[in-house]
């Protein structure tokens, strides 16, 4: 498929990133060492991207707690300070945008709500970027995200992959007319 064909054009590094990362969407690998690990990886977006999705898994579950009567603080993952530069839950940038998002009634676009946050991400994190590993990266994620609303509700996964393809065409018309932001 397209990931195989991404990534048989990756060098030997770039591959170990691919797999750091493509192991960040399998929830049995998404415990505190895969954290730590991402914390001290040497790549900007992976670095950035898991503190970020930490960050919005802990949001959700502090949000659930509060929901269903359960102490603050229960199954929130708080990696140690001296390892890492992951801030406490309460300092997580977009924690107002996610009490709102998981605030709504439908549990669809809560969700849909929440992979907003992470694709604007992830636009954020390669906007300045040309096309290197961390461009790689977040189309690789954006297309997870992809398919997973395929599977979810397959009319929403279709206009994620035409936001995806939208993102890529003005990616590309952008970098080579010398345009960087809109």
């Amino acid at each position: 498929g397209l990931l195989e064909e991404i990534r048989s054009q990756l060098s030997k590094k770039d591959n170990a990133l691919m797999e750091f990362l493509l192991d960040g969407w399998d929830s049995e690998k998404l415990g505190e060492d895969f954290y730590l690990k991402a914390a001290a990886s040497n790549n900007d977006f992976v670095r950035d991207y898991f503190e970020y999705d930490l960050g919005l898994r802990n949001a959700k579950v502090s949000y659930l707690n509060k929901a269903l009567g359960r102490p603050e603080g229960q199954d929130i993952m708080i990696l140690p300070h001296d390892s890492t530069k992951y801030e406490e839950i309460k300092d997580f940038e977009d924690a107002a945008k996610a009490v709102e998002v998981l605030g709504q009634n439908d549990i669809l676009g809560r969700e849909r709500g929440l992979d907003d946050l992470l694709w604007a991400k992830i636009d954020e994190l390669t906007v300045m970027h040309v096309f290197d590993i961390d461009v790689i990266l977040g189309f690789v994620c954006k297309l997870k995200i992809v398919d997973r609303w395929l599977s979810l509700d397959e009319a929403t996964g279709r206009e994620y992959f035409r936001k995806l393809v939208k993102d890529l065409r003005k990616g590309v018309e952008g970098k080579f007319e010398g345009e960087v932001l809109n």
